[in-house]
């Protein structure tokens, strides 16, 4: 009987170990984003000394940060916790300040980035001269822009994502938005 014991128990016991599977972590998943449709209206307000084009998906709230200037505003879309923050200042024989702050700003994000592509807009229609941005990789602002008429205006601008700068989960986003912030700039016109 002893022996039959031993038996049975060495048999459960090789059972219950040779029945061991493998564990494979699977990859890190990310939540599906659905985007709206792309339509614009013009924001427009007759003491700004500009307009253009924003996403109907997006709303404009003014700036109320401590030091925050006149025609500072933020555009909020708050789908993809998302926020270009626009500010404007007078062109008062400052224009290579200006640039070089905002040049400067952008490239604060090479630590993190991956790749700054730099691209010139000239709009001389309109008189909007500027440069974008792109900064590639985990930064915490994937594009800044600055324009100006080159005398009287000039507008910087820095989009920031409100979650965790992990590139594979917010290109996406990045990729949706890009298009709104383009289409921003070629619209803008200087009221003054």
């Amino acid at each position: 009987m002893k022996n039959i014991l031993i038996i049975f128990f060495s048999f459960f016991l090789l059972m219950t170990m040779s029945c061991k599977e493998e564990y494979t972590p699977k990859p890190r998943g990310y939540y599906r984003i659905s985007f709206q449709e792309k339509a614009y209206y013009q924001l427009y307000s007759a003491t700004f000394p500009y307009r253009f084009d924003i996403p109907e998906y997006s709303r404009i709230v003014p700036d109320d940060e401590r030091n925050a200037e006149p025609f500072w505003v933020n555009l909020q879309i708050p789908a993809h916790k998302a926020e270009l923050h626009i500010s404007y200042k007078k062109v008062d024989n400052n224009l290579a300040k200006l640039t070089e702050d905002s040049r400067s700003l952008a490239y604060k994000h090479s630590q993190k980035a991956d790749a700054i592509d730099e691209r010139i807009f000239i709009n001389h229609a309109k008189k909007v001269y500027g440069t974008i941005y792109l900064i590639d990789g985990n930064a915490a602002s994937p594009l800044q822009f600055y324009i100006t008429d080159s005398t009287k205006n000039f507008i910087r601008g820095a989009l920031y994502i409100r979650e965790v700068p992990n590139i594979d989960s917010i290109r996406p986003v990045i990729e949706f938005l890009t298009p709104d912030i383009i289409h921003l700039i070629e619209t803008t016109e200087w009221t003054r």
